[in-house]
């Protein structure tokens, strides 16, 4: 019996993962299509006057195995892959694809869609109806619902390579990831990094056949954290040597984008866009390609003088340290932390020992959580995940009602995607009776056996990050599956996360979390503060790290349907230069190579949405800081009007519910420092 073919009879339909195997996910695919075409049909074809219930409610409740599924297969594809998974994804990509075309596609179907849409105003919609009725309508338009015939043909055409070349591209990112691990012969080349990370390292060469060795794996952007302490300046130019060359061999992940940047031209065009920036953000909060460049054209020369400014200082310690003052990609993170130290007597290495996981999760994580929302997280170990590591919790409400389940999945492996990210497992619907299942995925490099694992301040800030969506998934309290948890707009799904951000250095947070873990000691006041201030140093190397990936996808998707382009680093480096922010000593966040957001997962056009969210969130953190009501009152409010409503409402909307007015970009600017 194939595991997916009913619903889990597990708490909260946690899928059966010790019955799950590899030979279920193509039948269940298979079928869970099958299924959903004939519920389709049976509402394309139905003889009776389209109503919101036949119609739009009916296309609510089909697909539930599929769903199921895919729900389970690309959680696996991402955090726990293989040879063979690879294969079936290769597979099954590409007809998903198409599944999707034949409904949006369907003229029956969208007959029946579009005859409610123009008669919604006769028909008593409201709230959470009316707007599902509106979305539906407006997905069906903008799928191709309009175009004549020869246009959906190669609609379909462009769809199915699209999805088989996103699904290629994150494959050979992980191969390419894996493969560019940097193998080195003695400790000493290691001189900078804490004990245990050299054993780490020793652990991960001998797991990966190099017993005797050290091996350092790439995470899955730019500036690897080891840079800002590894003391060997030629490792350090290896280590960058190795991250920034990803993808960009002969027919790698270079080729492959800059191909998927010509297809998805081409579509905009088909669908009367003028490029696919134009048609991506018309659904989102920014509504046109005009706003977001207003926005980053505003941020990138105040950045950047911050971040040469940055240059200068630490040029200048190089030449006082070495006398070099040539500053490089592969220095830049080293000497940072070399002025930090001196400046601010804080050192990267010697807070580690106060940010152990566990600590972190429980007094940290779910400690804020606890503070705000009132939830409490008991870990559920009868529970099993798709991984031996995946830790699964139960989760309650203020007055111990269940909420859902939280499964965290934090170390880094070879069969895991780089990155941080969150997905549903089971997506909250008063419809479908089903109750919210989120898993967080984490790249924690995992310590030796018996060792703690100890974090960085950037794993601390990624674990606060994620645990932001896994809220926005388990406080989800809507009808229609259309609108449960994250499903909301790409440039707004970053600002719940981002809000969960401030809790991390809240002092009555960070004090119960940030305690040495050895002797149990509170992190000193005095390093509290120094740490503050030494974060603020080096916001101008973030902002140009991060505007420069931002720009490089919005230039991709910027070109129209008749100006291909074939060489990606050619096409970057003149991308960057007309952006204003080519500055060698600051790679971008992610190279076309390896920019896994925009050409493997949903974020083509997109990737501006975290600065764009950022609004959202700086503005936020000034409410909950105004002292007008108590942190729990704001938290409830906050929950009440915007975590729990997901896409069930405008997200600006929900937004000024709970601010009172529209976002304000001020408070933006004055925490990245680029006030004038």
């Amino acid at each position: 019996m194939n595991p997916f073919f009913e619903r889990s009879p597990l708490p909260y339909e946690l899928p059966v993962f010790a019955e799950i195997g590899d030979e279920h996910y193509l039948p269940a695919f298979e079928r869970g299509m099958a299924e959903q075409l004939a519920e389709v049909a049976a509402i394309a074809s139905n003889s009776e006057q389209p109503s919101f219930d036949n119609t739009i409610v009916a296309l609510e409740r089909s697909g539930t195995l599929l769903t199921r599924v895919a729900n389970v297969f690309f959680n696996i594809a991402s955090s726990d892959s293989s040879a063979r998974t690879e294969r079936i994804e290769a597979e099954i990509s590409p007809k998903l694809a198409a599944h999707r075309d034949a409904i949006h596609l369907d003229a029956a179907l969208f007959g029946r869609i579009d005859a409610l849409y123009q008669r919604r105003g006769e028909l008593g919609l409201e709230g959470e109806q009316a707007r599902l009725l509106e979305q539906y309508h407006l997905r069906f338009v903008r799928a191709g619902a309009r175009l004549d015939a020869a246009q959906q043909a190669r609609l379909r055409e462009l769809n199915a390579e699209l999805a088989a070349a996103a699904t290629e591209f994150g494959q050979n990112n992980l191969a390419a990831t894996n493969a560019a691990t940097l193998v080195l012969d003695s400790a000493e080349q290691l001189a900078g990094l804490g004990a245990t990370a050299v054993a780490a390292a020793a652990e991960n060469a001998k797991s990966l056949g190099h017993d005797g060795k050290y091996a350092l794996s790439l995470q899955n952007f730019s500036n690897q954290p080891v840079l800002a302490e590894l003391a060997d300046r030629d490792v350090r130019q290896r280590v960058m040597a190795a991250s920034l060359g990803r993808g960009f061999e002969e027919n790698g992940n270079g080729v492959l984008a800059a191909r998927m940047a010509a297809l998805r031209a081409e579509r905009a065009a088909l669908l009367g866009y003028a490029d696919h920036a134009s048609y991506a953000v018309e659904d989102q909060t920014a509504k046109t390609a005009a706003a977001v460049e207003d926005m980053l054209g505003q941020l990138v020369p105040r950045a950047v003088a911050n971040a040469e400014r940055e240059a200068d200082e630490l040029a200048a310690a190089m030449r006082d340290a070495t006398d070099d003052g040539e500053l490089r990609s592969w220095d830049w993170q080293f000497w940072s932390e070399k002025v930090r130290a001196e400046r601010f007597s804080v050192e990267a290495e010697a807070l580690r020992p106060y940010f152990e996981l566990e600590r972190v999760l429980r007094d940290g994580v779910f400690y804020a959580a606890e503070q705000v929302y009132g939830i409490t997280l008991r870990e559920r170990d009868d529970l099993i995940g798709y991984h031996p590591e995946v830790r699964v919790f139960a989760v309650f409400d203020a007055d111990d009602a269940p909420l859902g389940l939280f499964l965290g999945d934090f170390f880094t492996r070879p069969s895991k995607r780089g990155g941080a990210w969150m997905n549903e497992l089971v997506s909250q619907s008063t419809l479908l009776g089903q109750r919210p299942v989120v898993v967080n995925n984490l790249n924690i490099v995992k310590p030796p056996e018996g060792e703690p694992a100890l974090l960085t301040w950037d794993n601390v800030r990624t674990l606060f990050h994620e645990f932001g969506h896994a809220l926005h998934g388990l406080f989800s309290n809507v009808v229609y599956p259309f609108f449960s948890g994250t499903e909301v707009p790409r440039d707004f799904v970053e600002f719940p996360s981002q809000v969960n951000e401030m809790w991390m250095a809240r002092p009555e947070i960070l004090a119960n979390y940030a305690k040495h873990v050895e002797t149990g000691a509170a992190m000193p006041t005095e390093l509290v503060e120094r740490m503050a201030e030494a974060e603020r140093f080096g916001e101008g190397f973030r902002t140009v790290e991060y505007l420069a990936a931002a720009l490089l996808d919005w230039a991709w998707h910027r070109l129209p349907a008749d100006a291909t382009r074939t060489d990606a680093e050619e096409f970057e480096e003149e991308a960057l230069r007309t952006a204003g922010i080519a500055l060698a000593a600051i790679p971008p966040r992610y190279r076309t190579g390896y920019f896994a957001h925009i050409f493997a997962g949903g974020y083509a056009a997109g990737y501006y949405s975290y600065i764009w969210s950022e609004v959202l969130d700086a503005d936020t953190v000034q409410w909950f800081e105004d002292g007008a009501a108590s942190v729990r009152e704001k938290g409830e409010i906050f929950r009440r009007e915007l975590l729990s409503r997901g896409g069930s409402v405008d997200p600006l909307q929900a937004f000024a519910a709970f601010r009172g007015r529209g976002p304000d970009i001020d408070p933006l600017l004055t925490r990245r420092g680029l006030t004038a």
